[in-house]
Parts: C-alpha cells; structure tokens; sequence
C-alpha cells in the first residue's frame, strides 16, 4: 500500500509543544479525524459531537455500528459531565486516574447515542500520557478513543499508521514507538467493580 499524504506531527511525549496541540485542536474543530498516542497505544479519534467524523472511524476500524467507541476526557470533573458516577466508584477512580483504565458508567444526556450501549453506559478513559492530556484539555471537548489498528493488527508507529490507514485521516502526531497491552477496562456502572478485560492497568487493588 502506498505512502499517504496525511499531515505527521512529531511530538515530545513529556514535553507536548502547545503551538503543535492547538494546530491538532484546529483539525478537531473542523471534524477532522487524527491517530494520537495514549499510555497504552495509538488511538484513532475526532469529536465526539461530529457525525460525519465518527462515521469516518467506523469505516476505518470496520466496524459495525453496535460496537461502542470509548472516550476521552481530561480528568474526573470532565467524567462527571458524561457519566453517572456514584460515591463509591468516584473513590476508586481518584486513585486510577490518569491511568491505564477503562471505566464503563452509566452515560448522561450529554454523550450521543452512539457512544452508549444498549444499558445506556458509556466507555470513558483518563489516559497518563502528557499529549494526550494536554489535547483533551485544549480541546474542551472528548474525544474518540479506539485503538489504532488494521485488519486486526495494532499498529505501533507513525509509519504504520500512515502506511495502513493514512489514506482517511488528517493528522498523525508521532510519538514514537507505541507497543502496550491494551488498557484494563473496569465495569463501575453496578454495584461493585467488575473486570471486563485486564489489561495494562493493574487491578491488584481489588484484592485488599
């Protein structure tokens, strides 16, 4: 497959230049769709608020519409905002987040319909890498999180990325080599936590 003419950003992945976040927030804004690094791998995502975008990363991934996007937000005041999250689980979650975690909540109005599951929950990540927190805070918005990846092969690199999928996407920031397990993903939407998938994020704390 040929080489994509797809805009690649390299980025400090300690030290995320705010001039190169604003110019990925301006590919958001105008319902671009970007490959950006997380604590786990690289993400495929665009507003959560912009159909045509999330149509985009249906077709990219192959997906069928049932399969739910996560999302991303900044920190636990943003959750708030999407999710139901009871006394209990915000507990737990102040001690995970940022982290390598999924959490599954019960979704508010405010996230659309497509992101919600059939019991009304929602997938909503706090990722612990620096870029990825410094463009969800810019972007004052969430953001679609699915792990970038091709015919069922995660794809660790800029390169990759560009090479498989480039073709369909605006923006590639490169952070280098990304080759993590996928995230653990903790269902909190009932009435005690519930490991869905384990993951990077250690789910020790269950034990004690």
């Amino acid at each position: 497959m040929a080489h994509s003419t797809v805009e690649r950003i390299v980025m400090n992945p300690e030290f995320p230049d705010n001039r190169k976040i604003q110019k990925v927030v301006s590919v958001l804004n105008r319902g671009g769709v970007i490959a950006y690094p997380t604590d786990t791998n690289y993400g495929l995502g665009c507003s959560i608020f912009d159909k045509r975008a999330i149509d985009r990363v249906y077709r990219l991934k192959r997906l069928k519409k049932d399969k739910n996007l996560t999302i991303v937000c900044p920190d636990l005041s943003d959750i708030a905002r999407y999710a139901q999250v009871e006394n209990e689980a915000y507990r737990l979650m102040r001690r995970l987040v940022p982290g390598a975690y999924t959490f599954i909540l019960k979704a508010t109005p405010e996230v659309p319909k497509v992101f919600q599951s059939k019991k009304k929950t929602v997938g909503i990540r706090v990722p612990d890498h620096p870029v990825t927190l410094a463009l969800a805070r810019a972007f004052l918005n969430p953001i679609v999180s699915t792990t970038a990846s091709y015919e069922g092969e995660t794809l660790i690199d800029a390169t990759d990325i560009n090479i498989n999928l480039g073709h369909d996407l605006d923006m590639i920031i490169d952070c280098g080599v990304l080759n993590n397990d996928d995230s653990t993903v903790l269902d909190l939407s009932g009435p005690y936590p519930e490991v869905l998938r384990q993951g990077k994020g250690s789910t020790d704390f269950l034990l004690n």
